[in-house]
This record gives structure tokens, C-alpha cells and sequence, in this order.
């Protein structure tokens, strides 16, 4: 059996067909600039990359094309269920879900809640069963992992009509990859999730922390939306809400002061660029503003660990995954000098040669660490592939 993993953005398509048993990739790709004059697409088939440069109108044109290249490989008739990543699931969907015209219209009405990413997933799903009527298709939802974060984790401190009424609480994301890197990493060292505190950091273009004590998920960064917690590539993270309505009293429209906490802020503008690469370059060479970049960062992931090693009292695991997690050398190495205290040592060797390319863990305390360091490489597209199989098998 093989799965088909859709992730569509506002103008992408990132997907993947592959044995959710195995874990075998056997093509995998993306369309770019959907809706642009100039679009692009490339795809791996079988280990033979292929590309193309045109504009494809819509989601329909572009996820067509990638079925027709599929189907040429001989792949589609092997896809038995496709899996789509949903980013909110709001209270309504904890689980997996087959999606049907009722569920993808509350997918729709969900799309307040994160307005840049459910319209887009909700693109992808009507192309896809546009394209696929007869294999079942299966919502995935990264806020399921945290649907039961405990009651005083989950909750704002507001007006609990205006709350109940407007829907805001803390849902958390990046859950499929929470959930996975924490089970993955248990496993790696031969113990449980249900034996460990673990502390799970997803560092990328947008990054979020997770508690999760005895297998269950109890804090997490990310809120209502993916805006709050961590310093990421565009994303302010963590503000005092006075900030918002100081710019909108000095004439800044709701329309701008998004376009500027979730595009304009974080790493890009604290330094004209949001790539952590190019900011830790530009530290290295003297560049005080990418070295302050660096400490704001570094000092968010500190006062983080520390207050969930509190709520979990104490910490077993600590785990770094996604791009800059899994890559990032430098930033390891300074975040656990800085957890000196919570009894976290560094095998500066074992950190610098942390391999790529595997699906494992690779440890990188010392022998003496009390609390077991690990880089977990994620993967959101088997886990979904998974979770997709599982929700049809019922």
C-alpha cells in the first residue's frame, strides 16, 4: 500500500507518496508560484529528478500535473489513501478525520482561526478529491497533538464569554511533528514516551517548543495561532499585546499590523533576513545586530525549557528536530551551555557530527548529562501517511 502526503500553501504544493509501513519514499516534490506567471514544479520519481517551468492557474492545474506525472510513473494506481495536512482543527477535529463535503466545509468555516493556512489546505483537499473521487482522503490536523493540553495550559486568561464566543484558546502546532519526534526519540534511547519528560524543539522558518510528560503533551508555545512562543524566521513570537494597540492608536491598520508580526518581524526583522544561516554567518563576522538576533533567540528557547522542565518537574529528554534543529551546530552547542543548570552536558564532538540523511536519533549529551540530548530528524509525511492509513482502517 502506499500513501499520497498533500501539504498545500496559499500558492504550493509540497506532497509525497510512500509506504507508510516502510517508510519508502518513492516520489516526492513541489509546485511553486501557483497562480504566478512564472510557476515552477520539480518532482523525484523513483530517484530521477524531474522539472518544469510554467504558470499553473489553480490548485486543480497544478496537483493535476503532478498526478499525471505519477500516474506515467506507474504510481497512482499503488495509492490507496491520501493524507492531507490540515494546520486547525479548531475543537472539532482531535483525530484524523475521512474527509466528506461536510467536514471539508467546517475545515472551511475553521479558516478564521488561521486565515493564511485552512483556505490553502482547503484548495488542496477539493483538487485532490477532484482528481482522486474513488481513494479515500484523510485530514490530518497539526493541532490534534494538543487538543487535550490540560485545562490551565489551554486557557487564556480572558473574558470567558468573549472567549467562549470568539473560539480563542491555546490549540498549539506542529503537533504531527511534536507527536512523531517525541515517540521517535523514546524509542532511539530504548525507553517509553510514557516513561520520559520530554522536551521536543522544532526549530525552523516557524518554531515551537513542547512539554510532553509520560507520553501526553501538557505546554506548548505556539497559541491561538502559530504567532506566539518562540523567535522564528518572520514571526514575532511572544509580544505584549499593548504593542498591538500602540501601533493601531499611532495609524496602523489590522491588515498591516499582521503583514508585520507574521512577515516583517522575528529573525528577518531584527536583521534583513530571516534565514538562520545567513544570520549566524553574519554574526560570526561581527555583525552586532545578528549577534543580539542570535541572544533574543537563544534567550526565548532558555526561558522556555526551563519553565516547562518546571511544569514537568523535572526533564528526562531533550530533542531538536526540523531544519534548524537538526542542522544548526552552533545553536545547539550555545542553548545547552546555557542549560548548564537544569544539569544538561554537551558531547561537543557527537554534536558536530551529527550524520544526515537518517531516519534515527542521534545522542549528543556527554555520559554525565542528566538529561539525554538528542537531534530526531521529523517527518510530518510519513506520520500523516500513517495517521491517514489508521483513520481507514477504522
Amino acid at each position: 500500500m502506499s500513501a499520497l502526503v498533500i501539504n498545500a500553501g496559499s500558492s504550493s504544493v509540497k506532497f509525497q507518496v510512500l509506504d507508510p509501513g516502510s517508510g519508502q519514499v518513492h516520489a516526492k516534490g513541489l509546485v511553486e508560484r501557483i497562480g504566478e506567471p512564472s510557476g515552477e514544479a520539480t518532482l523525484v520519481l523513483r530517484g530521477e529528478e524531474s522539472g518544469v517551468q510554467q504558470p499553473f492557474t489553480d490548485h486543480t492545474e497544478a496537483l493535476g500535473w503532478v498526478l499525471d506525472r505519477l500516474g506515467e510513473g506507474g504510481l497512482l494506481e499503488e495509492v490507496e489513501v491520501v493524507g492531507h495536512r490540515v494546520v486547525h482543527g479548531g475543537r472539532r477535529f482531535t483525530a484524523p478525520v475521512l474527509l466528506d463535503d461536510a467536514v471539508v466545509e467546517v475545515v472551511r468555516e475553521l479558516s478564521p482561526l488561521a486565515p493564511l493556512h485552512n483556505p490553502a489546505n482547503v484548495l488542496g483537499i477539493e483538487a485532490a478529491r477532484q482528481h482522486l473521487p474513488q481513494v479515500p482522503h484523510v485530514g490530518v490536523f497539526d493541532t490534534a497533538f494538543f487538543a487535550d493540553l490540560p485545562a490551565e495550559a489551554r486557557t487564556y486568561a480572558l473574558d470567558a464569554e468573549v472567549a467562549e464566543r470568539h473560539r480563542i484558546a491555546r490549540y498549539g502546532f506542529h503537533g504531527t511533528s511534536h507527536d512523531y519526534v517525541s515517540d521517535r526519540a523514546a524509542r532511539d534511547l530504548g525507553r517509553s514516551r510514557e516513561d520520559l519528560r520530554t522536551v521536543v524543539l522544532h526549530l525552523g522558518n516557524g518554531a515551537s517548543a513542547s512539554a510532553v510528560r509520560y507520553g501526553r503533551p501538557v505546554d506548548t508555545t505556539m497559541g491561538m495561532t502559530p504567532l506566539e512562543g518562540l523567535v522564528m524566521g518572520t514571526r514575532t513570537g511572544d509580544l505584549d499585546p499593548g504593542v498591538i494597540l500602540h501601533l493601531q492608536r499611532q495609524g496602523m491598520s489590522a491588515v498591516e499590523v499582521d503583514e508585520l508580526l507574521n512577515r516583517r518581524s522575528g529573525l528577518k526583522g531584527m536583521t534583513g533576513t530571516g534565514d538562520m544561516r545567513e544570520v549566524r554567518a553574519a554574526a560570526t563576522a561581527g555583525d552586532e545586530r545578528a549577534r543580539l538576533a542570535l541572544d533574543v533567540s537563544l534567550h526565548r528557547l532558555v526561558r522556555y525549557v526551563g519553565a516547562f522542565h518546571a511544569v514537568m518537574g523535572g526533564l528526562d529528554a531533550l530533542v531538536f528536530t526540523a531544519g534548524v534543529g537538526e542542522n544548526n551546530v552552533e545553536l545547539r552547542a550555545e542553548l545547552c551551555e546555557r542549560l548548564a543548570a537544569l544539569g544538561v552536558v554537551l558531547d561537543e564532538q557527537a554534536n558536530a557530527s551529527v550524520p544526515r540523511g537518517t531516519a534515527g536519533s542521534t545522542v549528543v549529551s556527554a555520559p554525565e548529562s542528566s538529561v539525554a540530548v538528542l537531534v530526531t530528524p521529523t517527518n510530518e509525511e510519513l506520520a500523516i501517511a500513517r495517521a491517514a492509513q489508521e483513520a481507514v482502517a477504522g
